[in-house]
């Protein structure tokens, strides 16, 4: 059975190898078992109930929150050539039918459905008429109150099983699920012993980042314009804000639009589909935007305003990268976001309700405040086994900091809290420790404290800092909702009777990540592939990502497909879209192969090349390292491969970071150069890149640890060692066998 699964994989949707956990689903499904899955955003969720629709009888139905993503996901589907449809709100009732006449005569594998649907007795009794294999929930989280995007019409799956004699399968996906969310969609959705597995929370190629600032506008303005032409979703916490922002945007210069409950049906759905089908850069949203949006190119995404709710966070901002390309996540931070997201929870919901808002609100700001790995702060909510310290992808991580020791301060703190009677919030606090004159104070006998005045040479907002990073750590507990209460933990009880210090740490430099994953690509090349790729959506009004991904782009760039057999080999390429329109890619790339008259034996990578992971780039073994142009006159001259153009660069004394400054590439790119000139024979002096003393414990893990991935290398080095000098490392280990110079 795995096997065909396998076939299929490669036949529809051009990849070789399942992903981790598809496996292991698909089997289970196969075996008619029950499925609760959860894993991350871009972690191949769809697949797992595609495969096994394509190989079972009778029809698959997804219950999806969205028509978005719905009518995304059956676009993609048909553009495999899988018989898929989608039934909502915006199909007319004719249509509807017309639908549900093919589904009962068993012409679609898949059929999506909003959950609302199952609201229907009319639509349940169409449902009667079709064969049903699998009920496969998308989005489950939503069944759960304590979710962060409860839908009441998902409590309606749990009675689809009856409708068919056969009982059909229920499979159940998601991305968020604490435990208790977890619990209930075991319950509610009526899963009978699932098989279950969670595939991590992990999404090694987004970059988190917190950054603490008043002024926003300036800060996205900036960023925005350093990534022109890149797609990104700008969250804001209300339609004011999303109004400002997207005007500001638009004033710049950006290709932008925005998306809120305020605005009509038309304007939001003609919103959503320029930013999806690529019109526009840049969509400024509040939250009502974007569950289940399947564009997989978001390269950023900014909250501009801190969410309510980790749940919320996660899910938001894991709309960046679903194609597994290197993308931010950026929270811009201010205390004004807790009053805001205060007064939001104050004005809806019941009591209960609110209470449980308001812890998760402090955890949120738990995570903003920390000082430690951003990615550990957001997995460990969903899995306490996550034990990485240092992710290497966070602004955390990749920060010089300087610890500095606030024990002292801290003290002064805690006593003035305990003096107080523990029965105050932080503003209170800190009026006190700064000494402040109001009634309020006074009233109190605040003023007659030990600690009152104690602090007055401090600002509020530095207090504010070292209360809430207090909070975050652990020293000081908040008990309270509306009106939050500190008071001392155990941890806080120690510092307080000097047994425990405080450091907290400060960012003074920021540092680049060392990036192990890029890879050496054409970008006019690639350029030009995405002007094909919009072209060829319009035509069949579908967005860009439906024909081919960036990474299937990117793919094409180094592998340079001349045929059909080749352009298959290119990951994300299948039978179906090959065969549609493979031909129109192949003619770009042998009309860029001509124009810039390009030897192919030269450019093109070999198999062992492919293979080799050691390296973030293809390489060739020709040696020939020249490639044939025409000067002005039509003449053919030797021109100077990009590679040597760096090592002669090199041999000049200049550095990596100088070389890829002066010749506009990444220093990724730039080490990629010399490692192969390296394996060419050419004279590399890897103490410049590696000392001795790193080298040989690089080698040692290496041969520990086998294999040839960088990651787990990296992983179990000391953090200070970094993937430049695991590079040169290893390259030097291949040529001479040994780690000594």
């Amino acid at each position: 059975m795995l096997g065909q699964a396998v076939e299929l994989l490669k036949k529809y949707f051009g990849y070789d190898t399942f992903r981790e956990g598809q496996k292991e689903i698909i089997e289970n499904i196969l075996l008619k078992k029950d499925v609760l899955a959860i894993m991350p955003t871009g972690g191949g969720k769809s697949i797992c109930y595609q495969i096994p629709a394509l190989m079972m009888e009778g029809t698959v139905i997804v219950i999806s929150p969205l028509i978005s993503l719905m009518k995304d996901q059956v676009d993609t589907l048909q553009q495999l050539g899988i018989k898929a449809a989608f039934i909502n709100s915006s199909l007319p009732l004719g249509e509807i039918r017309r639908i549900m006449f093919e589904a009962a005569s068993n012409n679609y594998k898949l059929l999506y459905v909003a959950p609302e649907r199952l609201e229907s007795e009319n639509f349940i009794d169409l449902l009667k008429n079709i064969t049903i294999t699998m009920i496969a929930v998308d989005e489950a989280h939503c069944v759960s109150q304590w979710g962060h995007d409860f839908r009441p019409s998902y409590l309606k799956i749990k009675n689809l099983r009856d409708i068919s004699g056969k009982k059909p399968i229920v499979s159940a996906f998601t991305a968020t699920a604490t435990p208790s969310v977890k619990e209930d969609i075991n319950k509610l959705i009526g899963l009978e012993n699932p098989f279950e597995i969670i595939t991590g929370f992990d999404r090694e190629n987004l970059k988190f980042e917190v950054v603490k600032i008043n002024k926003k506008v300036p800060y996205v303005l900036n960023y925005v314009e350093q990534n022109k032409g890149k797609s990104g979703i700008v969250y804001c916490l209300t339609r004011k804000l999303t109004d400002e922002v997207c005007n500001k945007l638009v004033a710049a210069g950006h290709k932008a639009v925005k998306y809120h409950a305020g605005l009509s049906d038309a304007e939001r759905n003609k919103n959503q589909e320029d930013f999806l089908f690529d019109n526009v850069d840049i969509i400024v949203a509040t939250n009502a935007f974007g569950m289940g949006i399947d564009k997989l190119d978001i390269r950023y995404v900014i909250h501009y305003n801190m969410p309510k709710n980790i749940e919320s966070y996660y899910q938001e901002a894991g709309r960046a990268g679903r194609d597994r390309e290197p993308s931010e996540c950026i929270l811009l931070y201010s205390p004004s976001d807790i009053v805001m997201n205060n007064f939001l929870i104050e004005s809806s919901g019941d009591i209960s309700s609110k209470t449980n808002e308001y812890a998760k609100l402090r955890d949120m700001t738990n995570y903003c405040n920390t000082d430690k790995c951003l990615r550990k702060h957001l997995i460990s909510y969903f899995d306490d086994s996550y034990n990485k310290e240092n992710c290497n992808n966070c602004s955390n991580c990749l920060s010089e900091i300087e610890k500095k020791d606030i024990t002292l301060e801290s003290q002064k703190i805690l006593s003035c809290i305990y003096r107080m009677g523990e029965r105050f919030g932080g503003n209170v606090v800190i009026d006190v420790l700064r000494g402040s004159n109001s009634q309020r104070i006074k009233s109190f006998k605040f003023n007659q404290l030990s600690t009152y005045g104690i602090m007055k040479d401090y600002d509020k907002e530095t207090l504010k800092e070292m209360i809430s990073y207090l909070i975050s750590d652990g020293f000081i507990n908040i008990t309270g909702d509306k009106y939050p209460v500190l008071n001392i933990s155990a941890q806080g009880n120690a510092v307080l009777r000097g047994k425990k210090e405080v450091y907290i740490k400060k960012v003074f430099n920021k540092r680049t990540k060392e990036d192990n994953t890029s890879i050496v690509y054409e970008h006019d090349l690639f350029e030009m592939l995405r002007k094909l790729r919009k072209e060829i959506a319009d035509s069949l009004k579908v967005p860009p990502f439906v024909v081919f991904s960036d990474a299937t782009l990117k793919d094409m760039c180094v592998k340079y497909p001349l045929n059909k057999t080749e352009i298959l080999k290119v990951v994300g390429v299948g039978e179906h879209k090959a065969e549609k329109y493979g031909s129109k890619f192949i003619e770009v790339i042998k009309n860029y192969i001509d124009k810039n008259d390009l030897d192919i034996n030269i450019i093109k990578p070999s198999n062992d090349d492919l293979d080799d992971n050691l390296e973030s780039h293809n390489l060739s073994n020709n040696k020939n390292n020249k490639v044939i142009n025409k000067d002005a006159n039509g003449t053919k001259e030797i021109k100077e491969d990009t590679r040597t153009i760096t090592y002669k660069m090199y041999q000049e004394g200049k550095t990596i970071k100088e070389i890829a400054s002066q010749r506009a590439l990444s220093a990724v790119t730039i080490e990629s150069h010399l490692i192969y000139c390296a394996k060419l024979g050419y004279e590399i002096k890897f103490s410049d890149f590696v000392s001795s003393d790193k080298e040989e414990l690089i080698i040692k893990i290496y041969k520990d640890i086998g294999g040839d991935k960088l990651k787990p290398i990296k992983e179990a080095l000391p953090p200070d060692i970094t993937y430049t000098e695991i590079k040169f490392a290893l390259c030097k280990y291949s040529l001479t066998g040994d780690s000594n110079e």
